[in-house]
C-alpha cells in the first residue's frame, strides 16, 4: 500500500494553507509517531544544529524535544509556496523543567514528494525568554482562528 498525505503538490492558494494547518495540528498533538507519518521514510531534516534522517530519527528527535520543551504549543503561518515547496514561519511557546517560559521563533523550508509527504525540512529557530503572563497560546488553535487572515504576530 502506497502512503499518501493530501493535499498533494503542486500547491495552490487553497491547498497550501491546508497543508500548513495540518502540520500545525499534528505537531500540537506532541505525538512523535503520528507526526513522523507526515514525512517520507527517508525524510531529511535540519533543525537548528541537528541533522535527522528518516522516521526513526524523527521520532527519537521529537520525543527528546517534547520531554525538554514542556507544554509545547505551536502556531504556523504560510510565508510562500511554489510547486512542491513551501516557506513557513512559526512561533511556539513552552517551558523548561525549571518553569521558565520561552517563545521560539523560526522559519522552515519544506519540500514534498508527489504523494504529499514531506521529504525535506530545514528549520532555523531562536528562543526568547518570556514570563508566564506573556504567553499567547494555551492549546491548539480554535476553529475561529483558522484560515486566511489569522497570521501570527511578529513579536
Amino acid at each position: 500500500m502506497t502512503e499518501s498525505r493530501p493535499p498533494f503538490p503542486p500547491f495552490d492558494e487553497e491547498s497550501a494553507p491546508q497543508k500548513v494547518q495540518a502540520a500545525e495540528d499534528a505537531w500540537n498533538t506532541r505525538d512523535p509517531h503520528r507526526v513522523s507519518l507526515a514525512y517520507t521514510p527517508d525524510s531529511v531534516w535540519r533543525n537548528r544544529d541537528t541533522f535527522v534522517t528518516g522516521r526513526d530519527e524523527i521520532v527519537e528527535f521529537l520525543t527528546a524535544k517534547w520531554e525538554r520543551e514542556q507544554d509545547y504549543v505551536l502556531r504556523k503561518s504560510l510565508w510562500g509556496f511554489r510547486g512542491h515547496r513551501m516557506a513557513v514561519r512559526f512561533q511556539y511557546e513552552w517551558h523548561d523543567s525549571d518553569g521558565q517560559w520561552w517563545r521560539s521563533y523560526g522559519n522552515e523550508l519544506w519540500q514534498f514528494a508527489d504523494n504529499g509527504l514531506m521529504s525535506r525540512r530545514e528549520a532555523s529557530i531562536n528562543d526568547v525568554r518570556i514570563s508566564e503572563a506573556d504567553r499567547r497560546w494555551f492549546g491548539p488553535r480554535p476553529d475561529d482562528e483558522r484560515g486566511p487572515g489569522h497570521d501570527i504576530p511578529l513579536q
